[in-house]
């Protein structure tokens, strides 16, 4: 019986992974689909890049938390409301997204490309 469980999840598992459906907290999503849940107000927008980065060119309305002091400020960001993190390429926003979900966070997307796949408006 124990033997039929194993291979219960571990199936149960795979087809959640063939779906699409994240496993670690999180979804990944393109630039494209986040344009979407943006222009249909549906996410807030969270850059963890450095504020340089954060000047030279930013999604419109996205709110700047530097990687580096999201541990700090989990206080000051609603666990329930749904966020959009973003970064230059991907991999600062999959850690802010990880710290995210570690912190009971639920509903997070992190775009993969980063700022290096949006080709949609930016504010400077």
């Amino acid at each position: 019986m124990n033997r039929f469980r194993l291979i219960f999840v571990i199936a149960f598992l795979l087809i959640l992974a063939a779906c699409g459906i994240s496993t670690e907290g999180y979804r990944n999503i393109s630039s494209d689909e986040a344009k979407k849940l943006i222009d249909n107000k549906e996410v807030v927008v969270l850059d963890v890049r450095t504020p340089e980065e954060y000047q030279d060119g930013h999604i419109p309305n996205a709110l700047l938390v530097p990687l580096q002091e999201l541990e700090n400020k989990l206080n000051d960001l609603d666990k329930t409301e749904p966020y959009l993190v973003v970064c230059r390429s991907g991999n600062r926003s999959t850690q802010a997204s990880e710290i995210l979900t570690s912190n009971s966070f639920t509903n997070i997307y992190n775009m993969t490309g980063g700022m290096n796949s949006w080709v949609y408006e930016i504010a400077k």
